[in-house]
């Protein structure tokens, strides 16, 4: 009897344990279907974040930080590949500090695991990073990382950069889940992105439209050139985001270039420099009338002399204004050294600002010579006016005088009469020779003070040894008196010559500048000085020049070694 109540309630038992077992497994499946539930409401609140970013920067950010919430991820990275398709040109991280950054130092360029996906773009997964093949460590102050999964992300099926997640939260490993639900992420991050970039293309090409329309307004109210010229060097260093913009121009009568405007960072050391077109990425861009573009503009073999005016700064585009034989000028643009390199839509885009100028400054300077066609045609109407009826009637008048003061018997009177008959010559000879200078066209200019600078520099080159750097500021042409000119020139050619005989340098610079008042020619180098034993003649002639014009000659020793020749006047 109590063997069978046993049984029994053994039986009894049993039942009840499977359903237990079940109820288990049907709350662990239940909690799955939520977890699943809550992850799949997760990914499509990411998604619809992402996907309500135009600002494409921001985009970006929004994509990272999605990612690290969805995989629980500790440490999060986006990288953006280059246009060569080899390495990263930008680096956006969640889990990392500012002060962290600093201390690891640049940003990776896509070398060991990071580069693996860019030359491979497959999801990847990874329990312990340091056990790839491609893996090679981490740089000082970087925080350790083990666990690791990278998805591409592709923007209509070009790799746009890589998603990188290291460090699962709890000691945990990335799973195929956690990759499936990033590379869904990705999908939509592609779009995203391509969303934004186009809309940042669009807002691009508006600020360009409106930037060429204010220029053209400008320059068609009859605005100085200067002024125009620096607002195209404005806006083009607005839009791009350049740190430096530099606007030079051709000189006439001269294979160089002359820095009409300079603006941004370190713009002082490049107004008024004087550049070959050949030794120069300015030059260059001038004489193939084509735009130039550099990676790193202070690493330029043929900038190495120059060098010390683009510390601290990276990319650079040189694009033409105007086309072939018509190139007006050149537009440079800088951007700081690290930043990401001028691509080929942004380059695209400026070349249509720069083309657009061109044509407003043609258009400009048609109107100035349909003026100046005006004026001489008034002039000449002028001048046939004068010669045919001013000069006739006081001829006749004058003959008439002359006759009437045969009769005139008061002597008194008849001297005040002839008086007047040649005041009336006289008046007719003021008449002709303003005649003549309003029918006067003037033959060809002689070169201006520009030109003539730069030509003695140039001649002085073979027996330096080296070009001498050029700066000019102010306006030279115009506001010096010829005979002053004359004098600023014979002083430089004096100058170099001595410098090329006596001083044993490897380098000179010469300064020409002038406020409207003043002239001021500064020659420097880097030479043995002068001994006290020297002659001094040509010193006593370019001083004798300055005083003649009320001017004054100054010679200094600076420390690091040399001579520096100041020479002023009054500009005439």
């Amino acid at each position: 009897m109590g063997s069978s109540e046993e049984s029994r309630q053994a039986r009894v038992r049993l039942p009840q344990l499977k359903l237990d077992e079940l109820l288990e497994e049907l709350q662990a499946r239940l909690d799955a279907a939520r977890g699943t539930r809550d992850r799949v409401h997760s990914l499509l609140e990411a998604v619809l974040s992402v996907g309500r970013e135009l600002d494409l920067e921001q985009a970006l950010y929004s994509i990272v930080e999605a990612a690290a919430v969805l995989v629980d991820a500790e440490y999060a990275a986006l990288g953006v590949i280059g246009p060569d398709g080899k390495r990263l040109s930008a680096f956006h991280t969640i889990g990392i500090s500012e002060q962290q950054i600093a201390e690891i130092g640049h940003y990776p360029e896509g070398h060991g695991i990071l580069g693996e996906l860019i030359h491979h773009p497959e999801p990847l997964r990874l329990v312990k990073l340091s056990e790839h093949p491609a893996s090679y460590g981490f740089p000082a102050h970087h925080p350790p990382m083990n666990t690791f999964v990278g998805v591409p992300i592709r923007v209509r099926e070009q790799v746009f950069g890589n998603l990188y997640l290291t460090e699962k939260r709890g000691g945990a490993q990335f799973d195929e889940e956690d990759e499936s639900v990033l590379s869904t992420l990705a999908v939509a991050a592609g779009v995203a992105i391509d969303n934004a970039r186009l809309y940042e293309e669009s807002r691009l090409r508006e600020r360009w439209l409106q930037a060429s329309a204010e220029i053209t307004h400008c320059l068609m109210s009859g605005r100085d050139r200067g002024e125009v010229l620096g607002l195209i060097a404005e806006r083009a260093r607005e839009i791009t985001s350049a740190a430096l913009a530099v606007v030079a121009l051709p000189m006439e009568n001269t294979d160089s270039l002359t820095v009409e405007l300079a603006i941004g960072e370190g713009a002082e050391a490049h107004r008024g420099r004087v550049l070959p077109v050949d030794d120069s990425l300015i030059g260059r861009a001038f004489s193939q009338a084509a735009s130039v573009a550099s990676l790193d503009i202070s690493a330029e073999e043929r900038a190495s002399s120059d060098q010390v005016r683009f510390t601290g700064l990276g990319p650079a585009v040189a694009v033409p204004i105007g086309a072939g034989e018509r190139v007006r000028g050149i537009v440079l643009l800088v951007r700081e050294s690290g930043r990401t390199e001028f691509t080929g839509k942004e380059t695209e885009a400026l070349q249509g600002f720069a083309a657009q100028a061109a044509v407003a400054m043609e258009l400009a300077e048609h109107r100035e010579d349909a003026e100046e066609i005006a004026v001489l045609k008034d002039r000449d109407r002028i001048a046939r006016d004068l010669h045919d009826l001013a000069i006739q009637r006081l001829f006749a008048t004058g003959m008439t005088l002359q006759s009437a003061g045969r009769f005139i018997e008061h002597s008194e009177a008849s001297e005040r009469v002839v008086r007047a008959v040649d005041d009336l010559d006289e008046t007719i000879k003021i008449i002709r020779s303003t005649i003549f200078g309003l029918r006067s066209r003037g033959g060809p200019s002689a070169p201006g003070l520009r030109a003539r600078v730069v030509r003695v520099a140039g001649d002085a080159a073979p027996v330096l040894g080296f070009a001498p750097s050029l700066r000019m500021e102010g306006l030279v042409d115009t506001q010096v008196a010829k005979e002053t000119a004359d004098h600023v020139v014979a002083v430089l050619s004096e100058a170099l010559t001595n410098i090329a005989r006596h001083a044993r340098a490897t380098r000179a610079a010469v300064v020409l500048e002038t406020d409207g008042r003043e002239v001021r020619l500064t020659v420097s180098d880097n030479g043995v000085g002068i001994p006290p034993e020297g002659r001094r003649s040509g010193l006593r002639n370019m001083a004798e020049r300055a005083e003649q014009l009320g001017g004054e000659l100054r010679l200094s020793s600076p420390d690091g070694g040399g001579t520096t020749l100041v020479w002023w006047a009054p500009v005439g």
